[in-house]
């Protein structure tokens, strides 16, 4: 649901280890921040031990800002085919998450998210956090996962997926 000219978008970095969210204001081209974080899961534990810890805090976070739509990075293939699986577990854990609130969730090439915060897809991390300094002025952010999280919702923002046409 977006609220008029105002919309509340979710970003998601999903990780087993350690996914990343970040919770931005839209309006217009505005953007502001209202939270980010990182979910640790313990590399100890068992698969649904894990998984279900990101889906319950994933769904927490939902319920505590109640985002419009949500905003996730693309799957990408690794050399390991193992953490390509790992990696696809932990996003349907975390696309779960969303579905379950009923959020509309747009999901973003890494490419396509540099370019739309940094201007060029080959963007390093550096780059990436140098462009949401300026773009989130004054903002905390709990580390690199949440950093990315922040800049799939602020690509999110700038591409224009969830603006209502007047």
């Amino acid at each position: 649901m977006v609220r008029g000219a105002v919309t509340i978008i979710l970003g998601l970095d999903p990780s087993l280890s350690c996914t990343g969210w970040g919770v931005i204001r839209a309006e217009g081209s505005r953007l502001s921040h209202i939270a980010n974080g990182q979910i640790a899961t313990d590399p100890a534990a068992p698969m649904p031990a894990r998984l279900d810890m990101l889906y319950a805090a994933v769904a927490a976070v939902i319920a505590a800002h109640g985002p419009d739509c949500a905003a996730c990075e693309e799957v990408f293939v690794n050399k390991n085919p193992q953490s390509t699986l790992k990696l696809a577990q932990a996003r349907g854990a975390v696309l779960a998450a969303c579905g379950g609130a009923q959020l509309d969730v747009r999901e973003h090439a890494a490419r396509l998210v540099k370019k739309a915060v940094v201007g060029t897809g080959a963007a390093d991390k550096a780059q990436v956090q140098a462009m949401l300094r300026v773009l989130l002025p004054g903002v905390a952010v709990a580390g690199a996962d949440a950093t990315d999280a922040l800049a799939v919702a602020i690509a999110d923002a700038h591409l224009g997926h969830h603006r209502q046409i007047p």
